[in-house]
């Protein structure tokens, strides 16, 4: 099998598990939109335009996984799943984002916006940054500015005050 043609079918799969990861992003939204509450003053409701856009994004993500399961020939599910962890491997650094944004997520609640986005800004910045002393000292006033900066700058400026912690 020519090299292009699997790779096109590599470029297939992994469009339909975005599709898939995206509709289960999606469906969430809709179930979370559908729980706030009314006001007696709107007959809508609050949740009404997320219900709606995540609605049609459902709809038009269930078609594109449609399309892109009938569009894919058999064999290249087998071929797929025999290179998963070549693939997972080499895309590791990808996995580290988004497990970071995960702890990230989880905490911001527990420990607060400044301290969260801190850790997170920090790690992340000193992961992908060169390992130098310039390069980390950067990265970690950075991580200041971007955390304590604008939690003081929405407190202080914008009278909006980000998660705080428990």
């Amino acid at each position: 099998m020519p090299d292009n043609k699997q790779r096109q079918e590599s470029g297939d799969v992994a469009r339909l598990l975005s599709y898939v990861a995206l509709l289960a992003v999606s469906a969430g939204l809709f179930l979370e939109a559908r729980t706030i509450p009314t006001s007696r003053f709107e007959v809508l409701g609050a949740g009404a335009f997320p219900i709606l856009v995540h609605g049609t994004l459902i709809a038009l993500l269930l078609g594109a996984i449609v399309g892109s399961v009938r569009k894919l020939p058999t064999q290249a599910y087998g071929r797929f799943f025999s290179h998963i962890g070549q693939w997972a491997l080499s895309r590791r650094l990808v996995f580290v984002v988004f497990g970071c944004l995960a702890v990230y997520l989880f905490a911001m609640p527990v420990i607060g916006y400044p301290i969260a986005t801190f850790a997170f800004l920090a790690v992340l910045q000193i992961t992908f940054a060169p390992k130098t002393r310039k390069a980390i000292a950067i990265a970690l006033v950075l991580s200041v500015i971007f955390s304590f900066g604008l939690n003081w700058l929405f407190a202080e400026v914008f009278n909006v005050f980000l998660p705080r912690g428990r």
